[in-house]
Formats: structure tokens, C-alpha cells, sequence
């Protein structure tokens, strides 16, 4: 099938917070991503690379509480290299997350909600 708008590639995925000082913590400390530049915003935000040119942005707003479908829902997947060892971190953090479970094609996953309950999905290819 052609591609009409010439998609190249996933640049970025962008998340509402309610802190984002407190959301950045977390994307850093946690999961240890990298902070980027940002052009200057009039409105809290930062900037996370996630890799190959591909972004985290968090967006600051102003209600409270996160609308969440689940994990079949709305969520991120980053890939880890491995589980067992990702795991270990998230439990020196005192993170919670869901037990690694199997799909159906066989990749180990597990998920963790961040400070605003967006899912989050680790995997292990």
C-alpha cells in the first residue's frame, strides 16, 4: 500500500502530567533516560530522548487524575535488553508494576504506570 503522507518514522510520543518536575524525576531516575533541549515553551515541559532520533515529551497541564484504559489502552513500550536485570531495578526503586508475563509471539513483558498512571510497557525482544 502507498504511504500518501510519506510517514518516514515514529518521532515522538507525548504525555500530559500533572508535575512535571516530579514526572521528570521519574523518566530519569527510574528509567534512565536522557534529558534534551527544548525550544523555549511558554508552558512546563521537558524533553526525553528515547533513541534513534525518537522523543518523550511531557506536557504540563492544570486537572487532576490520568484517563487510563488499562494496558490494552493507551501506553509506550520501550525494549529492554534484559528483563531479569530491569526488573531488579524497578524493585530498588520501590516500583510496582504487573508480573512479566509472556505474548503470544513469545516476547517477555511487563508493565508499570508512571506518577500520572500512563502504562508503560517493558520488553524484552
Amino acid at each position: 500500500m502507498l504511504n500518501k503522507l510519506s510517514i518516514k518514522a515514529f518521532n515522538h510520543v507525548a504525555l500530559q502530567v500533572i508535575d512535571v518536575n516530579r514526572s521528570a524525576d521519574f523518566y530519569t531516575q527510574v528509567l534512565g533516560l536522557q534529558e534534551i533541549p527544548i525550544p523555549a515553551f511558554d508552558y512546563p515541559v521537558r524533553w526525553f530522548s528515547l533513541g534513534q532520533n525518537r522523543e518523550l515529551h511531557l506536557i504540563g497541564r492544570q486537572e487532576q487524575g490520568s484517563i487510563s484504559t488499562g494496558i490494552r489502552g493507551n501506553h509506550f513500550a520501550l525494549e529492554v535488553a534484559d528483563m531479569l536485570q530491569a526488573e531488579k531495578h524497578l524493585q530498588e526503586y520501590g516500583i510496582k508494576y504487573m508480573p512479566v508475563k509472556l505474548r503470544p509471539d513469545g516476547i517477555k513483558q511487563l508493565f508499570l504506570t508512571d506518577p500520572d498512571g500512563h502504562y508503560i510497557e517493558l520488553c524484552e525482544m
